[in-house]
């Protein structure tokens, strides 16, 4: 699981490029960490759905994406990006799981 960044200034008070710099590498290997989690989950689905036309779920796809958006509003950052970078990540996730599902 990924730990919080404490060695870095919050962007607020970011002074230089490379104190930016520096968050935005934590920031990206944070977010890795956590997309392995992610991913480790799929492996669990692909282990557990009894068949394989259960992998792809358009409504519980309609309701991550909407989940992120209202995350996006709420944390004030662009509601466009999240609805467009989860449909990716959701989109690699399904055919990840097929793949997982495929080689059971």
């Amino acid at each position: 699981m990924a730990t919080v960044m404490t060695s870095f200034p919050s962007p607020e008070v970011c002074t230089t490029m490379t104190e930016v710099r520096a968050g935005v590498d934590a920031t990206d290997r944070a977010i890795g960490a956590l997309l392995a989690t992610r991913f480790g989950y799929m492996r669990a689905a692909a282990r557990i759905k009894p068949a394989r036309s259960h992998v792809r779920d358009e409504a519980r796809k309609a309701e991550v994406i909407a989940n992120m958006v209202a995350d996006a509003r709420d944390g004030d950052w662009p509601e466009e990006v999240a609805a467009a970078l989860w449909e990716a990540l959701v989109e690699a996730s399904i055919a990840y799981e097929l793949a997982q599902f495929d080689a059971k």
